[in-house]
């Protein structure tokens, strides 16, 4: 069961992944395409991943493991040969895949396959190469309301995770009853383009539910023309679905990868905000274009705004106050955006996780009325919290690691389920 019509309710069901072998296996070469910044030190990572998913238990959400559902899937035999179908792969590669059971074949496509014999640096490594990126489960797939987007990724590098979303969605027995509202880089649906076009990108990064009515989506880096169509008209066409599609056109910086890297909603009422992109006094080439689609119109017509983006959400009965990622120093909201201080995820209107090393945004929380306690402290039983009477409160998480990979506790989980704000 899928349920996801905002970004502050209350965390039923949660989707992750750990950081396993596949990022044991990146080598320096993979790391601008998959944009990485260090060779992550992989045990670190995991106990790190490890300490966010026991905040999310502790807290009484369910956590579900997407290489457990991928396995799973797998088991059955009509997934296993469209997997195989689709990564195509040479006769050397085919023959290992071939004999995995389930769990050893979902492990593999996802930590890759070294070639058994390299004899030099220039050599191939891999017959598959690992996909790291996958910890990131924000990317793959888009749950809105009770229907998920499966993800068309910007890099032939994270392709495959959209490959491994599909098969998860169209087999696993869990997702039996869930439409697919669109599946951006299936070839084998009618798509209406012209030849020539851009293919479509739609990462999951930047796509925000924010209310029943109102998605938000940024035109990034990420995320092109093409795809922020193929989502508008798979929107138009769903019954009962939001009316209003926000389009955020971020500007060309490696910084700003997705949408939501420079603003997520904390409550109802507030979000951390990168501000010289989201905020009225962004000015020159930071400051975010905004552009709005009424999906209930004939026509889907993307019509340029003057207005910010924090404006154009109060139109439409999203009254966001906003906290600065960073504080009030220019020089702190650089830092602090870069490593994942606006990147905040939300377990209960006013209950947020954030990276440890983000000292002025947890600050700005704090001065915001929000209560500061760690996460060891919430694991230990020295400070507790009830997410079905939630008081505001900062959870902070140790990230030295999974900083690295550029990403926060937004970016390494999707909601499956929440409640109605």
């Amino acid at each position: 069961m899928l349920d996801v019509r905002n970004d502050t309710g209350r965390l039923r069901t949660v989707l992750v992944h750990e950081p396993g072998g596949e990022v044991d296996q990146m080598i320096p070469s993979m790391m601008e395409e998959l944009l990485f910044d260090d060779i992550v030190f992989g045990a670190q990572a995991r106990e790190e991943h490890a300490r966010f998913r026991q905040v999310l238990e502790r807290l009484g959400i369910e956590v579900v493991e997407a290489l457990d559902l991928l396995a799973e899937s797998l088991a059955l035999p009509e997934a296993r040969a469209e997997l195989l179908a689709a990564l195509d792969p040479e006769d050397e590669l085919r023959a290992i895949l071939d004999e995995a059971d389930a769990r050893t074949l979902a492990r593999r496509v996802v930590e890759g396959v070294r070639r058994p014999a390299v004899r030099s640096a220039s050599d191939s490594v891999f017959l598959l190469p690992p996909a790291p990126n996958w910890c990131f489960q924000r990317d793959p797939q888009v749950v809105i309301g009770d229907t998920v987007l499966v993800s068309a990724m910007a890099t032939e590098a994270r392709a495959r995770e959209a490959l491994l979303t599909r098969t998860i969605y169209r087999h696993h027995p869990r997702f039996a009853s869930v439409d697919v509202l669109c599946d951006v880089a299936d070839p084998s649906r009618d798509r209406p383009m012209s030849v020539g076009l851009l293919d479509p990108w739609v990462e999951g990064g930047d796509v925000l539910v924010l209310a029943p009515d109102v998605v938000a989506i940024g035109y990034s880096a990420r995320t092109n023309s093409a795809g922020i169509r193929e989502v508008a008209r798979a929107l138009k066409r769903r019954d009962g679905g939001p009316r209003w599609l926000v389009v955020v056109e971020l500007p060309a910086r490696r910084a700003y990868m997705h949408l939501d890297t420079v603003i997520t909603p904390t409550d109802r009422d507030q979000c951390l905000v990168h501000a010289p992109v989201i905020l009225p006094t962004g000015h020159g080439s930071d400051r975010a274009t905004v552009y709005e689609v009424d999906l209930h119109a004939a026509d889907l017509v993307y019509r340029h705004l003057e207005d910010d983006l924090l404006t154009t959400l109060a139109r439409h009965g999203l009254a966001f106050d906003p906290i600065v990622c960073g504080g009030d120093d220019l020089v702190d909201q650089q830092r602090e955006q870069w490593t994942d201080g606006a990147n905040t995820l939300a377990l209960a209107p006013g209950v947020v996780t954030l990276y440890e090393r983000n000292v002025r945004t947890i600050d700005a929380l704090d001065r915001a009325g929000y209560a500061v306690i760690g996460a060891e402290s919430l694991l230990d039983g020295d400070a507790t919290l009830d997410l079905d009477a939630p008081t505001r409160t900062c959870i902070v998480i140790p990230a030295n690691e999974l900083t690295r990979a550029r990403g926060g506790p937004h970016c390494l989980s999707h909601a499956l389920r929440r409640d109605a704000v």
